[in-house]
């Protein structure tokens, strides 16, 4: 399939013959011709090159990329490379829709390039069009090279490619990993890393001053922090609080919170709760330690000794007051107020 791109983008009548292009468009290129021909065998699978209006296609959902996201000020270097041109030099990928759907093309790849003419149509350059290569993919192979594509942008976020990535294992791959992660050429634990990305709350993901922020060296750190119940409260607590900050900062044009630190203070607010879930309080009968209150997953746990002859009225009574103080705050404060005995003073001296 060498050369093919080339070859067909002379039918498009404002491309300068393929010995013109500029060396990094020929490079580029060059790469999408390579990349097609791995999905491509033969020519009969790719009926050629056309010129459309950016509203003739839709854009399938199986893409990675935010498409709402897209703005006028993050594809501006875009836009003013197809404005000085007039037009797109590198097509972007589209394949037909099936009958009686309301569009006649459906979008695959190059999201960008759709919205900076949509854009440049809607804004004094209602003359050019979008130039797009058609072939004809499954959704498989369609989420593939959009994959390959994207992997080479800087603007893909890595949450946006994560959460394609989870979709994805269902729609295409039956739920195996192992099949997905070989199909893309990934190992299984690179894909594994990705999908814990994926699963991080939208609070956490809020907290970040943009979602670009958030890598999966984070979530690595956040994940064992967030699957017990208690210290997940107290993170997405802290997370929401951050996100808060956040938005006071940026309303004021101040400088946002760094990645770094809000990572720090959302693993102190699990790393307290977890102190705290250590923390116990004594049972005592008659001045005498006869067991404990600590916390678990799913309550506190009443932990006895009692010794022969000893009374169980009395031992009853010594469990039930020390429920009665566990109620009372003893036991259940949280990281914003003050724990008791020496771990309010490792707390206090670690602020």
């Amino acid at each position: 399939m060498a050369g093919f791109l080339k070859d067909i983008l002379a039918t498009l009548s404002y491309e300068p013959a393929p010995a013109e292009l500029r060396p990094a468009d020929a490079a580029a290129l060059s790469r999408l011709d390579a990349r097609l021909s791995d999905f491509v065998q033969d020519n009969t699978r790719s009926r050629g090159a056309i010129s459309m209006r950016p509203s003739d296609c839709s854009v399938w959902d199986g893409n990675p990329r935010d498409v709402p996201g897209l703005s006028a000020d993050s594809c501006r270097s875009l836009i003013d490379s197809i404005a000085l041109e007039d037009g797109n030099r590198i097509p972007v990928l589209v394949r037909r829709n099936p009958p009686g759907a309301d569009l006649p093309y459906q979008l695959l790849v190059g999201s960008r390039r759709r919205f900076a003419i949509d854009w440049l149509n809607h804004n004094g350059r209602p003359e050019i069009r979008l130039n797009a290569l058609i072939v004809d993919l499954s959704d498989e192979e369609a989420f593939r090279l959009a994959d390959i594509e994207n992997r080479e942008r800087q603007d893909i976020t890595e949450i946006d490619r994560a959460r394609s990535y989870q979709n994805a294992v269902d729609r295409f791959y039956g739920g195996v990993q192992s099949r997905m992660a070989e199909a893309l050429g990934l190992s299984n634990s690179q894909l594994s890393r990705l999908l814990a990305l994926a699963q991080m709350p939208d609070e956490v993901v809020d907290a970040f001053a943009t979602k670009d922020e958030l890598r999966v060296r984070h979530s690595e750190v956040l994940t064992p922090l967030l699957r017990r119940a208690q210290q997940r409260e107290h993170v997405l607590c802290a997370a929401r609080g951050i996100a808060e900050e956040q938005q006071k900062l940026a309303a004021t044009g101040e400088r946002l919170i760094p990645a770094a630190s809000v990572l720090a203070r959302l693993k102190q607010a699990g790393k307290t709760t977890d102190r705290l879930r250590e923390a116990e309080q004594a049972i005592e009968l008659d001045g005498s330690r006869i067991g404990r209150l600590r916390h678990v997953r799913e309550g506190l746990a009443v932990e006895i000794l009692v010794a022969e002859g000893s009374g169980l009225a009395g031992v009853l009574e010594a469990v039930e007051r020390a429920l009665r103080e566990a109620r009372e705050g003893a036991l259940d404060e949280t990281p914003d107020q003050a724990p008791y005995g020496a771990l309010a003073e490792d707390l206090a001296s670690e602020d």
